[in-house]
């Protein structure tokens, strides 16, 4: 069984900075990709970023320049550092990881975090 785990949500003010950390039960190598998502209150779950195997990244347009997504191998951890934050930043945050698989004929799995709430107060 396959489980994320994330940690380091909390309150913060504007302008702050916050660091996210998920950390998987096997090798974060096993997953293309790993990353984040957020869901905003009332609002539909949304991309944050990833990081494929060979340690590329995607943000979404609202965050770019603001998150960093990191990975330490041997901790099996992969981090979210944000800064800069808003009050539009105010979500539950999930871990977010599909297996990687090295046939076609094997559907990948999707695994995600159970979340942790992050609130950006003005």
């Amino acid at each position: 069984q396959v489980q994320l785990v994330e940690s380091g949500g909390g309150l913060v003010q504007a302008g702050g900075a916050l660091r996210l950390s998920c950390e998987a039960s096997i090798s974060i190598g096993r997953f293309d990709p790993i990353g984040w998502y957020r869901q905003p209150p009332g609002e539909q779950r949304e991309l944050v970023g990833t990081i494929s195997r060979r340690g590329l990244t995607v943000y979404a347009d609202s965050v770019k320049g603001r998150f960093t997504i990191s990975r330490d191998n041997a901790m099996n951890t992969v981090y979210l550092q944000m800064g800069s934050l808003k009050p539009e930043d105010t979500a539950v945050y999930y871990c977010y990881a599909k297996e990687f698989v090295p046939t076609v004929e094997y559907r990948p799995r999707e695994v995600w975090g159970l979340g942790t709430l992050v609130t950006v107060s003005s």
